[in-house]
Parts: structure tokens; sequence; C-alpha cells
């Protein structure tokens, strides 16, 4: 799969890591030269529509995601050879908290806060377009090199209104799933809120909530145990920050906070010192309680729950399922009978309420005639202690108002109407005005502020309501010197008025210095412009009589040139001498007809004669008889071939007498 390429732009570099049904690996973009992540679906799932519909939909569900601390999904598609699915994200350096927490333990309280806060921040971008993600776990948040985290892997996300999930299987983690999950039950944005809960726990502890031998053992416990508060496991631990890990994990999603937003603000509070009115002990009570004065009993209150289906997780065997239908069961029972108590209680409430009123309407009409009473001042309780104070001086709660206000805690009284003290009729409605909390901050967009000079930008971010920084110069080859080239926040993202943008500047192109090459093998001349920066280019073979076979003979630039780096180095590389072939049909030939020959293949020719016996035919008079080097022979040109040439030896003369 390595140096595979994916929709004709993003090659394969190195496998980083393999999840249930897709292998990730870090990769170029080709067209814009920037390193990404590229999810590859698994063969054995490329072929089932099932499979292939929850790959597809994870892309989709996350592409319109934009967050600082969600991974960015840049694109999405199929191949065209094979039909292999693959989603291209931004490559996250760092390290996934699990990771982090089996290497060191425990992390630092504060640490683990601010990485909650951060996945609050994302699960609300998440829950604000109706997707669950349904998976949060440690593995699933990568934690930074500048601190910062990001969750990722929207494999299992959906919809809360799909229906993509087959029933008789949960995709969670037996770990972290919320107790719905592992009954199979609706789903709701509480469900991601339980899981960080967990999640959470683990980090400032060092261990889960609830641990067992199975997944099906561990999702029983997550049904039917409450967790270890983390203090007894580390005293150390903050008591704000315990209440509200507690919270997060209560069984009734509708104990839990409201929303991500609102988890987000009490771990904010926390890291800011403020109070973080976590209402762990009944906060099901504080937030839903709107002001009735007496309490209603419903006919369907008695009733059963209807049978909840419990959905086991994958890899259950019938025992095991069978085991965690017996436990629902026993649950169902022990619920029916809470309900029970909880009648006869509302039932005493309901009597002494009416007692009470009895009490006031004697005093009214008969018992001593109409006397008024003074509202008491709730300002600053909870919803709850507000309640049984109006009702115990004889008013009745009426209209509850939520607003959001910067000093009054989440849940508590801002003001009443009549406001304290005023003297009023028995059996007056007392309107609340409750606290929601600090105002969250305005939302703005983030501008593209890459290509502008500095000035520009700190002008571009300001009016946007945001806090530029100007962060380090660096070497780009994309924006020219001046200009910004990275932003921290990617443009049109939607971020809290007064977030920090950090802007890099561009340096320009890098420049770097050729380095001297000759005499050195490919291997050696492309490791030594690697080093520099620079690439080792066209390659031509030369023949030289000077410079070695396979060494470098030239290099263009020369040596010492400053040129930008990625540039490339163009080699001529040496053959060695040029060498010619003697002809093999050199000997037999007339010498002139040789010497001629020889000297068109480059050769310098020596002759030598040869005196032939009186008994040689004449024809091989002029002839070449032999050849040195020999016929055949590989030789370097402008080498001297000896040739012998034979000759008619001489008549001796006639002597006369």
């Amino acid at each position: 799969m390595i140096d595979r390429v994916f929709g004709n732009r993003y090659r394969l570099v190195e496998k980083i890591g393999i999840g249930g049904m897709a292998e990730v690996y870090k990769s170029t973009d080709e067209v814009l030269g920037r390193t990404v992540a590229v999810k590859v679906m698994l063969p054995q799932y490329a072929s089932d529509p099932t499979f292939a519909a929850r790959f597809k939909q994870e892309a989709q569900s996350a592409a319109n995601l934009q967050s600082p601390y969600i991974v960015n999904i840049y694109d999405w598609g199929q191949d065209s050879v094979d039909g292999t699915y693959y989603i291209v994200m931004e490559y996250v350096r760092g390290t996934d908290l699990k990771t982090a927490i089996q290497q060191r333990g425990a992390i630092n309280q504060r640490k683990a806060a601010e990485i909650a806060s951060q996945v609050c921040a994302a699960l609300s971008v998440a829950h604000g377009y109706d997707i669950i993600h349904r998976d949060i776990k440690p593995h699933n948040i990568m934690v930074q090199p500048d601190g910062n985290s990001k969750v990722m892997d929207f494999g299992i996300a959906r919809s809360s209104g799909s229906s993509m999930t087959q029933t008789g299987s949960v995709l969670g983690t037996a770990y972290y799933i919320s107790p719905e999950q592992a009954q199979g039950r609706q789903l709701t944005a509480a469900t991601d809120l339980y899981s960080l809960g967990v999640v959470l726990y683990e980090t400032i502890t060092g261990q889960v909530p609830f641990d067992a031998p199975d997944a099906v053992a561990v999702a029983l416990k997550q049904v039917n145990e409450e967790p270890l508060p983390p203090t007894e496991l580390n005293p150390d631990i903050d008591p704000e920050l315990e209440a509200i890990v507690l919270r997060a994990l209560e069984k009734d999603p509708l104990d839990r906070y409201a929303t991500a937003e609102q988890m987000r603000t009490a771990l904010n509070n926390y890291l800011a010192g403020r109070p973080i009115d976590a209402n762990v002990d009944a906060p099901a009570a504080k937030t839903r309680v709107m002001g009735a004065a007496l309490p209603v009993i419903s006919s369907s209150a008695a009733q059963p729950p209807t049978n909840t289906a419990v959905m086991p997780v994958a890899g259950m065997n019938g025992q095991q399922v069978l085991s965690m239908r017996s436990a629902a069961r026993a649950k169902e029972e022990a619920d029916r009978k809470k309900r029970n108590r909880m009648i006869i209680i509302a039932v005493i409430a309901t009597i002494a309420c009416l007692a009470i009123i009895g009490g006031i309407l004697w005093a009214v009409m008969g018992g001593g005639g109409p006397s008024k009473v003074e509202v008491p001042d709730v300002v600053g309780l909870t919803q709850t202690e507000a309640r049984d104070k109006i009702l115990a001086a004889g008013l009745r709660v009426g209209d509850t108002t939520i607003e959001a206000h910067d000093t009054v805690e989440e849940g508590k009284v801002i003001k009443t109407d009549p406001s304290a003290k005023t003297k009023v009729d028995p059996n007056t409605q007392i309107k609340l005005t409750v606290s929601s909390g600090p105002k969250p901050p305005d939302k703005v967009k983030v501008p593209s502020v890459l290509g502008k000079t500095a000035d520009e930008a700190e002008d571009l971010l300001t009016k946007a309501g945001l806090n530029p920084k100007r962060g380090e110069e660096q070497f780009n080859a994309t924006y020219p010197e001046k200009q910004v080239c990275v932003q921290s926040i990617a443009p049109n993202t939607e971020v809290d008025a007064g977030t920090t943008v950090t802007y890099n500047v561009s340096r320009g192109k890098e420049r770097t210095s050729v380095p001297g090459i000759t005499n050195k093998t490919e291997s050696q001349a492309k490791e030594a412009l690697e080093a520099q920066g620079l690439k080792l280019g066209e390659v031509t073979k030369v023949a030289s009589d000077n410079v070695p076979k396979d060494q470098i003979i030239s290099q263009d630039p020369t040596a010492g040139t400053m040129v930008d780096t990625g540039t490339v180095v163009n080699v001529e590389v040496s053959t060695g001498p040029e060498m010619a072939k003697i002809p093999d049909d050199i000997v037999g030939m007339s010498a002139d007809e040789a010497e001629s020959e020889l000297k068109a293949l480059g050769f310098t020719v020596k002759r030598e004669e040869k005196t032939l016996a009186a008994t040689a035919p004449p024809e091989n008079v002029g002839k070449v008889s032999a050849c040195n080097p020999k016929p055949g022979t590989e030789v370097k040109k402008g080498s001297t071939v000896t040739i012998t040439v034979g000759v008619m030896a001489q008549t001796p003369p006639i002597t006369t007498r």
C-alpha cells in the first residue's frame, strides 16, 4: 500500500495506525504539497455495503464540523481502480490520551480539566449539528505538542435521528459506553458526556471507574453500579473537579449536564477558581422543577416501564446476553420499587401542602381575619431551596424564568417578583428568576489572513473581534517574504469573540548553498544534496579518460551556488574511458587497409615489418600477419596498435668471377 496514490494526489508514505475497519497512513498531498492523514477502508469491508455506508457517513458527518478541537476532514472518495473508500484528514502531530495515561499514569488534574473542556467544545459543535459521536474514549483524543487536544474518529458517529446502527450490537467500547448505550436504548447527546466523564475519571485517577474480566461484566457495571469517588483513589483530587466527574457519570441522562457547553462552563469555572455548582446530589430536581407549588401525581407514574431492549455488546455469547437481560430485569424491579416509594413520599408531601394551605385558609376566612405574609429573601439559593422556603412562608411558587447572569451561579435565584420583604396575601404566587450562569461569549468567524502583511492581519483579526498574536517567522515556499503563511485557526471557523489567533510570517523560500559532488557516486551525491534540502536531477552518462567509472564528472548548478531549497541539481556521470574493439579480420588485410581502419576506430597505428620466407606465397607480401593487441580485444581509444606486415626476402647479389 505504501507509495500508492489515491485521487491522483494523495501518496501514502507510512502506516501510522489501524482501527476496526480501516488503516491510517501518513501521506503527501501532491497538489498542495502538505502532509495529511489518509484513512483507507480494509479490503475485507470494501464489498460490504453496510460498512461502506458507515465509512462514507464518517466523512459526511465530520466534514461539516469546524472546530479547533476536531480533526479536520479535507476530502474523501472511492478509488477508481479497486473501489476502496478513503478519507483525507488533517495530520495531527502528538499522541493519543490513552497512550499518555499508559505511559505516565494519572495526569495533572488541571491539565485533565483543560483537555475535557476542549473535548466539550468539540462535542458542542457536533451536537449542534445533531451528531452524536458515541465513541468518546482516550484513544480518540489526540494531545498535540502545544497542549491542545483534538477529537477524532467519527467512524460510528451518527445523527440522533439516524437508524444506521443495527439492532443487536453496540459499537462503543465497553469501558466508556453509557448505561443507555449498554442497554440499547435511544441515545442523546448525554451519552457523549457520560463517556467523557469516564475519560476524565481515568485521566485524573489512572484507572477506569468500572473494570471486569470481560466486556459483558463491564457493561453490567455501567448499568448497575455507582463509581467509587475519585478522591477515594487519590485524596489530592479537588472535590469540585470530582463533583463535575460524578455529575457526568449519573446513570440517568437527565441528571447529567444538560449540554456539552454547560459541562464546559463548569470545567472552565473550576479552572478559573469560580464555584462550579455541579449539583451532583440532585441535579434533576434543581434543573427540571419549574415552580409548581404542589406535587402532581400522574396516573402513569406507578406503571412499570415498557420492555427495555437490552442491546448486547458485540462479541457476547448467549449466556452473557441472558445474564445481561436478567440484570436489566432486576434493575427494572428495583426502579419500580423506587417509584412506589417516590409516590408515597409525593402523597405525604401533598397532604402536608394541603394542611399548610388549609391552615392559611382557616386564618384568612375565620381564624382571626386576613393577615399579610412577608416574602422571604431567597436570592442566591438554589431553585429547590427557594421553593421550600417560599412554601414554608405560606406562599406559592409561580412561573420560573431562566436568564444569564455574570455573577450569580447557574441554578441559583437572581430575584423574585414580588421582591423580598414585600408584604403580600397568603397563597400569593412568587415568581422566580433563576441564573443560567454567565452569558456565553459571542461567536465570530475567523477571517483568512494568509497572504496578508502583518499589519493587514492585525487589522483584520482585531476588526473581527479576535486577539491577534504574531508568531515566529518561517521559511515558506508558497507565500513570499513578509506575507502571512500560517494561521493557528482555519479561516471561517466559528470561535468565541476574543479568542487568540496566532499567525506566522514568511521569510520567503529557504536558500542554501549547493555542495560539491564531483568525483562522488550517485548515491553519495544524492545523500549530500538532500542534507542541504536539494534534489538529484537528471543523470547523463559520459565517457571520461580522467574520472573513474560511476563517479560524477560535473554538476549544474556548480558547487557554492546559492539556490532555493528543493532545487534540482543535474549531473554527468563517468562511464570510464571510451573503448573500441580491434577488428576480428585485421590479420590478412593489406597494411594500408588495416592502418586506415584502425585509425578510424581511434587507434594510433605502428607498423613492424617481418621478412617472409623465400618459400612464402607472393600474395602475403604487404599483408598483416599479426596484430598486438590481438584482434577482437576491447582497447581504450587512443592506444597504439602494432601490426606486423610481411615483406619479401632480399635476393642475395650475384657475384661475377
